[in-house]
């Protein structure tokens, strides 16, 4: 099969759809992948050492999306529309809930539109393809939270580890999941007041055996939400509804009663955001104060980190790319985890949880 790899064209997105050894394991199952020029110099892999692998550079971005089936990291923007075309198989994040524009273009196309945050693993209910990422950011939300709360970045002026004789930052995590268990991991670590706010008490017995009495963890209602939120110092948005749009759990009114300088970090900002005052950002422009509050809106958040983040994400979906290129749209009746990740086929959306957040486009 032929496999087209586009250079990613999302402010800063420095990540790439298959590093050189995913390329060399595809090429050695007979298969010609095709990669644009410079798609992987951001994540620190050259023209060479894809021509090494056995790829073939190319000069346009045409030239590597007209192909059978597309690998990117993240959705098409709308200069890309015009590459998808009917028999053609795009697999990447696409996060289509946020995304009305995008979900119009791709049933126009005719395009299989797979996407690797609703692929799933049968038996266990786990999105194998989200979870790489969702680690990242998770981690990195910390990192840049800690950032914009220095002074000189707008922030209060916090240390999250506080020192001897002043009390540490506090950090509030809306969601357990993956994302705000990993904020959590790089939180305690810094020495920071951690509170963890879910709704799976199951969840947060688990959370309980990982962090001890190190982070407090509480039941996920508005009034544990309201009297969190107005005393964090970094608030981070790390709620998933897979599929779905994520709800608002923080209204523009709690906004207001945070502390000047305080941080909000959503992650869920691709799925819509859980904050009401919360947009889209970019990492040229990442943050905007608004009610006095620091807010940081980047959605592509692990681009930040091209290097590790291409190569955690290729070590989980290589396994279904190849599964893609030796089958076809065959692949998806002989598992039945990627099938779910079909967002749009045949000029329709099929998941039902996009289904719901565009019922006027569902036939």
């Amino acid at each position: 099969m032929e496999i087209g790899v586009p250079k990613e064209t999302k402010d800063q997105e420095f990540r790439v759809g298959l590093s050189p050894s995913s390329v060399r394991a595809l090429y050695e199952n007979g298969h010609a992948i095709f990669v644009e020029t410079q798609a992987g110099a951001g994540a620190g892999f050259t023209d060479d050492d894809y021509i090494s692998a056995g790829a073939e550079i190319v000069s346009s971005p045409e030239a590597a999306w007209n192909r059978e089936l597309v690998i990117k990291v993240k959705e098409p923007l709308h200069t890309e529309y015009k590459f998808l075309q009917k028999e053609q198989v795009l697999f990447t994040y696409l996060h289509l809930a946020a995304d009305r524009k995008l979900t119009e273009y791709l049933i126009q196309s005719g395009v299989t539109a797979i996407a690797y945050e609703t692929v799933e693993q049968p038996g266990i209910n786990k999105l194998p393809l989200l979870t790489p990422m969702s680690i990242i950011a998770g981690r990195l939300s910390v990192q840049f939270g800690a950032r914009f709360l220095e002074r000189s970045s707008g922030g209060r002026g916090v240390l999250l580890g506080g020192v001897p004789g002043v009390k540490p930052g506090k950090v509030v995590i809306l969601g357990g999941g993956v994302v705000g268990t990993e904020a959590a991991r790089i939180a305690v670590g810094m020495g920071a007041s951690v509170q963890i706010l879910d709704l799976n008490v199951d969840r947060l017995s688990y959370l309980e055996t990982l962090f001890g009495s190190r982070v407090e963890l509480l039941y996920s209602n508005s009034a544990h939400i309201e009297t969190t939120v107005k005393d964090a110092d970094l608030l981070i948005g790390a709620v998933l509804v897979p599929g779905r749009r994520a709800p608002i759990l923080v209204s523009r009114d709690l906004v207001k009663q945070m502390r000047p300088g305080s941080v909000i970090v959503d992650v869920a900002v691709d799925q819509g955001g859980c904050v009401e005052t919360v947009h889209p950002t970019s990492h040229t422009n990442p943050i905007y104060i608004e009610e006095g509050v620091v807010h940081y809106g980047v959605p592509n958040m692990p681009g930040a980190v091209p290097w590790t983040s291409t190569q955690a994400l290729n070590n989980s979906t290589l396994p279904y790319v190849m599964q893609l290129a030796n089958f076809g749209v065959e692949a998806l009746a002989k598992n039945p985890g990627l099938a779910k990740g079909v967002n749009v086929r045949d000029r329709r959306i099929v998941h039902p949880a996009i289904q719901e957040v565009f019922p006027d486009l569902t036939v």
